[in-house]
């Protein structure tokens, strides 16, 4: 199996159930775990701003409209550069670019370590900022890399998986803020501890993942996935699903600090909870998609959505701390549903699409390989810039109101749409088109399977 130097891989059928069973479920997992560890670390790094705010006190001179604004340019960066990464995996290989984005991650912690201190400008702040979002971009080289590792009746549980476990370093950083908060001690303690893990993650990369020579680089690819209506809708979906998530997590303890008076310590204990059981539940997503389709997971993940919502509108004017903390978890851990149901949409739509288009077998396989793995990144990195509207959002509505109210009335809004284009997409019953262009026997759901979508 294995060819040239470098740890490629020559031949890989994932589709192949023999195949599958006697060698590539073994390499696919060990790929996979050192995957999830390196897109941990990465999360961390990129969400780190978030907790660093709340070390940052009066002292810093820096009013909670700068903080919002300071994250909102973190989660900018990183859903922009998520879009080169998803192709630097079939420029690279999959190992060699996660050494190179794990090493990658010294620059900005580091960087922070320098700057975070009293009297620091403001723009220094940003400019470190801007550093720390290419964390952000370790997710979309992951998944783009894990997506062509795994056979597509296991891309929902392996897909969510890698990306759940990436999204937990939200609240490790949250929690290991937390400690060292209570232990009196300052964020250069908590940047500290990270040095030397991003080198353990370049390090166990080099070690122990494979490159896949069938993963070329194919610019046609990106540029189909750019043309197809469905890479759009779904990068929609995802706004509503990851942009809540990385949205609320940057801006989660700022709320608690800001509207309802919590110290720095009070926040931390907070903060982690809802980021934890959010990422911890994105596999379980995956998983009853693969089961009973991912439009119908991710349609009544929209509706409860939109319901907790609704109650955080209640729990925010009425200034209900308990009320509000408690709906804030149920929020996060339904963006982490339907984050893992959304992403096993994406490559049941191009393998039916492929045998829309009259393809079959490998070719059909391929084509959905092809066009999901490139579809990836730009859905990904759409998703990424909901972050930046959440933050924008609490901005504005902090300094219209005070309070974040009026952020949650237009979240509570979005939720509707969302909900509303996965029905009229994915749910209602045309008539299947065959490949001549004639009407054909059957009805699916937008000619997608339940069991793949």
């Amino acid at each position: 199996m294995k060819g040239r130097g470098g740890r490629w891989i020559e031949h890989w059928d994932p589709e192949d159930e023999t195949f599958w069973r006697e060698t590539g479920e073994r390499t696919a997992r060990r790929n996979l775990f050192f995957s999830v560890l390196s897109e941990h670390i990465g999360f961390s790094v990129w969400t780190m701003w978030s907790v660093l705010v709340l070390f940052m006190g009066p002292e810093y001179g820096l009013s909670p409209a700068d903080k919002f604004l300071l994250t909102s340019v973190v989660t900018l960066v990183g859903a922009v550069v998520r879009v080169p990464y998803t192709f630097a995996v079939a420029v690279f290989g999959g190992r060699n670019w996660t050494i190179v984005s794990a090493g990658l991650l010294l620059v900005p912690t580091v960087a922070a370590f320098a700057v975070m201190e009293p009297g620091t400008s403001f723009s220094t702040f940003l400019l470190a900022g801007l550093l720390a979002g290419i964390g952000g971009g370790n997710f979309a080289s992951s998944m783009t890399n894990i997506n062509a590792f795994f056979p597509l009746r296991k891309k929902g549980w392996a897909l969510g998986l890698n990306a759940g476990g990436g999204n937990i370093g939200v609240p490790v950083i949250q929690l290991a803020a937390l400690a060292i908060i209570g232990a009196g001690g300052g964020p250069r303690v908590l940047l500290g501890i990270y040095v030397p893990l991003v080198l353990v993650a370049a390090v166990l990369a080099a070690c122990f993942m494979d490159n896949l020579t069938s993963v070329r680089n194919d610019t046609g690819a990106a540029k189909d996935a750019a043309r197809d209506a469905h890479t759009w809708i779904m990068s929609v979906l995802y706004i509503g699903t990851f942009g809540s998530f990385i949205g609320y997590s940057f801006a989660f303890g700022q709320v608690l600090q800001s509207q309802f008076g919590r110290s720095p310590l009070q926040a931390a204990y907070l903060t982690f909870i809802g980021p934890l059981l959010g990422s911890l539940v994105r596999p379980l997503g995956g998983r009853l998609a693969d089961r009973y389709g991912g439009a119908r997971i991710t349609l009544w993940n929209f509706v409860a959505m939109a319901a907790a919502t609704a109650v955080l509108v209640t729990a925010s004017a009425a200034g209900s701390l308990a009320l509000f903390v408690a709906v804030f978890v149920v929020l996060f851990v339904l963006s982490g549903l339907g984050n893992g149901s959304a992403f096993k949409m994406i490559p049941g739509i191009f393998r039916n699409k492929a045998l829309g288009k009259g393809l079959e077998g490998e070719a059909a396989v391929a084509y959905g390989r092809r066009l999901s793995g490139a579809s990836m990144g730009l859905i990904g990195a759409v998703g990424a810039l909901g972050g930046v509207a959440v933050n924008l959002a609490f901005r504005q509505s902090f300094l219209s109101s005070g309070s974040g109210t009026g952020a949650f009335v237009a979240f509570l809004a979005f939720y509707a749409v969302c909900l509303a284009l996965t029905w009229a997409v994915y749910l209602r019953r045309p008539v299947v088109r065959t490949p001549n262009g004639s009407a054909g026997p059957e009805r699916v759901k937008a000619g997608l399977s339940r069991a793949e979508v």
